[in-house]
C-alpha cells in the first residue's frame, strides 16, 4: 500500500497491532462476521507496524528458546504445532502466527506505523480519526493490542550521563557472546533479567542489581494462583493506576538452568546502587564496583502515545478500565493492557473486546 494514499478509508472496527492480543481480536471479530471493507455488512480491518507477523516476538533474543520462554497459549481456534524445545522462540512463534494469519485469511495490513488517533468530533457515537504512515482511517470502534516492546522503560540514575561503559536495554539484547570478558551489571527484578543473567554468567562475570529481594518459586503457579495474579493488576487498572505486569505478582520460577546459575552464585542480588560513576557504580557504603556494562532488564510500558489526543489517562498516571473498555471512552478497548498482557489473557481479551465493541455498535445503530 503506497504511503502517499491520500483517500480516508473507513471501517466500523479498526485493530492496531497484530501480536498475540491483536490476532485474538482479528480471530473473533471475523468469527462474529466481520469482512474487511467493502464487504456490505460490519468490517473489521488489522493495522500492524511490523514488517512481517510475529509482533514483538520478531525481536527477541536468539538465545530465548521455546523450553525457557513462560509458556506460550495457543492462539484462538488453531492449535500450536509441535514444539522443539531447542528451537529460538523468534522462530517459532513468528512461524506460528504467519501460519495463522494465512490459515483464517485475516485482514492484516503492514508494514502501517500509526501515529495519532482522535476524535473527529463531540458525540460520543461519532468517528475517530486514525493517521497512519499509509494514510487516514475513520473508526467507529477502536482496539488497541500494540504491546510494549517498543517502549523499553529506562530509569534515570545520579551520574547516569558519566558512564564511560556501554548501556543498553533488554530491548537491544542480542547474545551473551559480545560481553566476554567485560564485567555485566544486570539491573532489574523480572524474568528476563534473570534469564539474560543465566547466559551473559555464562561466559563473564555478572552482578545483579534490583529494589527488592526477589520471590522465587519452585513450581508454575496454578489456575487460582494466576487468576489471583490478574485480579491484583484488574483492581489497579479498574482505579487508574498504571498496571503491573502480571509476572512482577506471582513471582520468578526457579528452573533448573537458574538452579545451576544460582549454584554458580549469578542470583546474588545486591540492593541498587545510589549513583552510578565514569568506571561503574557506587554503593550505599561509598564503595565503588568497576563495570564495562550496564544492561537494565526494567521491562517496557504500554505503548500507548499515539492515544494520546484522546486524553485518556487519568490523575492516577494510568487508565481507567473496564474489562477490556476504557471507561470513559467506550469507543476504545486495550486489550494486551495490564492483566491482559499475559499471553492467556491476550486472547480472552480479544474475544471480551469484540463481544463488547458489537454491542455498543449495535446500540449506536
Amino acid at each position: 500500500m503506497p504511503e502517499s494514499q491520500s483517500s480516508v478509508r473507513g471501517v466500523d472496527v479498526l485493530v492496531i497491532g497484530a501480536g498475540q492480543a491483536g490476532l485474538s481480536a482479528a480471530f473473533h471479530l471475523q468469527r462474529r462476521g466481520l469482512a474487511p471493507p467493502p464487504a456490505s455488512g460490519l468490517t473489521y480491518q488489522v493495522l500492524d507496524a511490523e514488517a512481517g507477523p510475529g509482533g514483538a516476538w520478531r525481536h527477541r533474543w536468539r538465545s530465548l528458546r521455546m523450553d525457557t520462554v513462560n509458556g506460550i497459549s495457543d492462539l484462538p481456534g488453531i492449535a500450536q504445532p509441535d514444539v522443539d524445545p531447542c528451537e529460538p522462540s523468534s522462530e517459532f512463534i513468528t512461524r506460528y502466527f504467519e501460519d495463522y494469519e494465512q490459515q483464517l485469511e485475516l485482514a492484516i495490513v503492514r508494514p502501517v506505523r500509526v501515529g495519532r488517533v482522535s476524535r473527529e468530533d463531540d458525540d460520543p457515537h461519532g468517528l475517530l480519526r486514525v493517521e497512519t504512515s499509509a494514510g487516514d482511517w475513520t473508526a467507529r470502534t477502536l482496539i488497541n493490542a500494540t504491546g510494549t516492546w517498543t517502549k523499553p522503560f529506562w530509569p534515570i540514575y545520579p551520574g547516569q550521563e558519566t558512564f564511560a561503559g556501554r548501556q543498553l536495554h533488554v530491548a537491544d539484547y542480542v547474545s551473551a557472546e559480545e560481553f566476554r570478558d567485560q564485567h555485566v551489571a544486570v539491573v532489574g527484578g523480572g524474568t528476563s533479567a534473570v534469564q539474560l543473567l543465566d547466559e551473559i554468567s555464562l561466559v563473564t562475570s555478572t552482578s545483579w542489581f534490583t529494589r527488592r529481594e526477589p520471590v522465587w518459586r519452585t513450581a508454575p503457579f496454578d489456575a487460582k494462583a494466576g487468576s489471583d495474579a490478574v485480579a491484583m493488576v484488574e483492581e489497579r487498572v479498574a482505579k487508574g493506576l498504571p498496571p503491573l505486569s502480571v509476572v512482577s505478582v506471582t513471582g520468578l520460577l526457579l528452573t533448573p538452568s537458574l538452579e545451576r546459575a544460582a549454584a554458580r552464585g549469578a542470583l546474588q542480588r545486591r540492593p541498587m546502587f545510589v549513583e552510578i560513576v565514569p568506571e561503574g557504580v557506587r554503593h550505599a557504603d561509598g564503595s565503588v564496583q568497576p563495570v564495562d556494562v550496564i544492561l537494565w532488564a526494567t521491562g517496557f510500558r504500554a505503548a500507548l502515545d499515539h492515544l494520546a489526543p484522546l486524553k485518556l489517562r487519568g490523575h492516577g498516571g494510568g487508565i481507567v478500565m473496564e474489562g477490556t473498555r476504557v471507561a470513559d471512552e467506550p469507543r476504545v478497548h486495550l486489550v494486551g493492557y495490564g492483566p491482559s498482557s499475559s499471553t492467556i489473557g491476550a486472547n480472552r481479551a480479544g474475544r471480551a473486546a469484540v463481544n463488547d465493541l458489537l454491542r455498543f455498535l449495535d446500540a449506536a445503530v
